[in-house]
Formats: structure tokens, C-alpha cells, sequence
């Protein structure tokens, strides 16, 4: 069976397989270990080195107070993994150690990986088995992560909003514009799945003639009402309570928008067919859908696409059992389902958005 697999490979070939397979295998063991070196102040103390030839175990067991085995096996991992080099008896930072320790994006993913995620995803099999976000239940009994928010532990909370809006809130800016923008300028928004507020405020600042409705879960709403009241908007921004889950739920009508951010990713294919079609009741005969999300097959970056996609097993093993970082493909096609087309399309908006537009289908 090896033979017919890798039959037009040389052994060069299968060795980097291998390589790469094991790399997998160990994978949870070095997550931790490079977790380590950064949260316990290692690679802060190599970067103030690096340019000086590095430092030796001795010298950082007294300036980070980790045992001399602790850094051993820590460093040993960080130089299997390229996150740290070492000369003689001495240690320095790599360029991969040097991103770990300074760029934001990067320490988000840490951080949510470990806080929200690693101990779920032992019960991945049997989120996949069941439909269910199995992994859950590692905080508590909630049928999904939306309506624990309000009441996940620490530090699992503060790293689940950290990862949600460093990715929305950089796309704002240049959404704000395009939603804001012509003849089609909202007068009134709905904002589903409005979580705590801060699209909507932005609106509110944006604009100050647009009135916003808030729509989430009442969890959610009990929070961007306390937002919304301490930013002094009340009077132009107010809230709907609802489980979209809930086929028989409708929105308020007669709105010129809808807005969507990382919404729908949070939904099964046909759950965001029925949210799309609920929501093309509630337009105006001219009213837009602008949808923000994260497709995968529209990033630059190859390094943004692997992230998205791995995000799909939260979405599995914590969030709902059923969702997932879709394509842009299979929104599209949703979105006719639905009853809606297309007007318009804009690609990387912040970190790794698109922005799709949509009105009602022409009859």
C-alpha cells in the first residue's frame, strides 16, 4: 500500500511526509511548549539578546525564574519547532519567535486556541458524531456558546472577545463607507446578531441620522444595552430580542438595511437560508443585506485561509455542532435560496473580510 501511494514520489519525498505527518502528531505537546516560552516571559528575554549573540539557560533562569529543566525542555521544543536558534551554549530569538511575541493576530489565536478551545476539542469526535458542540461542556450546559457568553469563566470569556473583534472590528472603517455610501444610504438598519454593540455605535457615530435596531439574544441585548446607554445613543439605537433559531421568529419590518458581521458563519446552510429569507421580509422594496464575513476562498493569504478553516472545528466542537468558515461559493448560493442577489462584492476589507451587498431578487 506505501509502495502504490507514493509511487511517483522519490525518498525524499516520503521523508518530508513523514516529517510533516509527525509534525502533526506532535502537535498538541509543541502548541503548549511554545506557549510557554512566550507566556513565561522566554522569548521577551531572547529578543533582548538576540542581537548580542543571545543568552545562555543560566542567564535566563534568573531573568525569567524558570527552573533550568523547565527552559531545557521548553527551549529544546522551541528549537524543534524553529521558534528559537541556539549557537554554542547560547539562545536567540528566530523570525518566527520574534512574530509570536509581537504580532497581535498571532497571540489572539494563542490565546483563543488555548483558553476557549483545547480542552473542547478532546470531544471533537463526538461533536462530529452527534451534531452537537459536544466540547462545551468543558464550561458548562449550554445547548450553544451564544447563550453562555454573558457567563463564561475567565479567561475563556475575554479571549473569545479578543479573537471575535480583532477580525470585525478592522474591516469597520471601509464598511462603514460602502454601507453609508449613494442613493441606497440607510435610514433605518437592522444589525443581527448585533452582540455588544460596537457595529451600531459606529453606525451611530457614523451617521446621525440613522436609527439602528440591535437583534440577538437576550443575553446578548442585556449587554449592548448597557453599551449603547453608556455611549449615550439610546435614543437612536434600540433592541429586538429574539432566537433566530426559531423559524417561527420574524424581524421587524420596513427597514432600509441589514446588517450582518460574522453572523451567518455562526449558522448551518439551511438555518442562514431561513435567516436570509426572514430578513428579505423585513427590507423595504429597496433595502440592501450587507453580509461581512470571513470566506476562505477569498483571502490573500495562505496563512489566513488555514486560520479560518481550523476556526471551523470551534464552530463544530463549541459553538453550535453545525457551522462552520464558509466559502464565498456555497454564501452565494445560500443567498439565492434565500431569495436575494447579489449587487455588489468588496474583497479585503481589514484583516481578511468581504463585504457582500444584496437586494431582494427582481421579479
Amino acid at each position: 500500500m506505501t509502495k502504490e501511494l507514493f509511487s511517483d514520489n522519490s525518498h525524499q519525498d516520503v521523508a518530508g511526509a513523514a516529517w510533516d505527518a509527525n509534525k502533526l502528531a506532535m502537535a498538541p505537546m509543541a502548541f503548549q511548549a511554545i506557549r510557554l516560552l512566550w507566556k513565561k516571559g522566554v522569548l521577551s528575554a531572547l529578543e533582548k539578546t538576540s542581537y548580542q549573540g543571545g543568552s545562555s539557560i543560566e542567564a535566563l533562569e534568573k531573568d525569567t525564574g524558570v527552573s533550568r529543566y523547565g527552559l531545557t525542555v521548553l527551549l529544546e521544543a522551541g528549537l524543534a519547532e524553529k521558534v528559537v536558534k541556539k549557537t554554542n551554549d547560547k539562545y536567540r530569538l528566530s523570525k518566527i519567535g520574534f512574530v509570536i511575541l509581537n504580532d497581535k493576530a498571532t497571540q489572539i489565536n494563542f490565546d483563543f486556541a488555548q483558553d476557549v478551545c483545547y480542552q473542547a476539542m478532546f470531544h471533537l469526535e463526538e461533536a462530529i458524531d452527534q451534531g452537537k458542540p459536544s466540547g462545551l461542556k468543558v464550561f458548562g450546559q449550554w445547548p450553544t456558546i451564544y447563550r453562555a457568553l454573558t457567563s463564561l469563566p475567565e479567561p475563556v470569556k475575554t479571549s473569545w472577545f479578543a479573537f471575535d473583534h480583532h477580525y470585525s472590528d478592522s474591516a469597520f472603517s471601509r464598511a462603514l463607507e460602502i454601507v453609508f455610501s449613494g442613493e441606497t444610504k440607510p435610514r433605518t438598519l437592522l444589525d443581527i446578531g448585533g452582540n455588544t454593540g460596537k457595529w451600531s455605535l459606529r453606525c451611530a457615530e457614523h451617521d446621525k441620522d440613522v436609527r439602528i435596531t440591535v437583534v440577538d439574544l437576550p443575553e446578548q441585548v442585556s449587554v449592548a444595552d448597557q453599551n449603547v446607554r453608556d455611549a449615550g445613543q439610546s435614543d437612536r439605537i434600540d433592541f429586538f430580542p429574539v432566537d433566530l433559531l426559531d423559524d417561527a421568529s420574524s424581524l421587524p419590518e420596513n427597514r432600509d438595511a441589514a446588517w450582518m458581521s460574522q453572523f451567518l458563519c455562526c449558522f448551518s446552510e439551511s438555518q442562514i437560508v431561513s435567516i436570509l429569507t426572514r430578513t428579505r421580509k423585513a427590507l423595504n422594496p429597496d433595502g440592501r443585506v450587507f453580509i461581512l464575513d470571513t470566506f476562505w476562498d477569498h483571502q490573500r493569504l495562505e496563512v489566513s485561509a488555514y486560520c479560518l478553516i481550523m476556526t471551523s472545528l470551534y464552530f463544530t466542537c463549541l459553538a453550535n455542532g453545525n457551522s462552520r468558515m464558509y466559502d464565498g461559493k456555497t454564501m452565494l448560493r445560500l443567498i439565492d435560496q434565500a431569495g436575494l442577489e447579489l449587487v455588489s462584492e468588496h474583497r479585503n476589507l481589514g484583516l481578511s473580510h468581504s463585504l457582500l451587498v444584496c437586494k431582494k431578487k427582481s421579479k
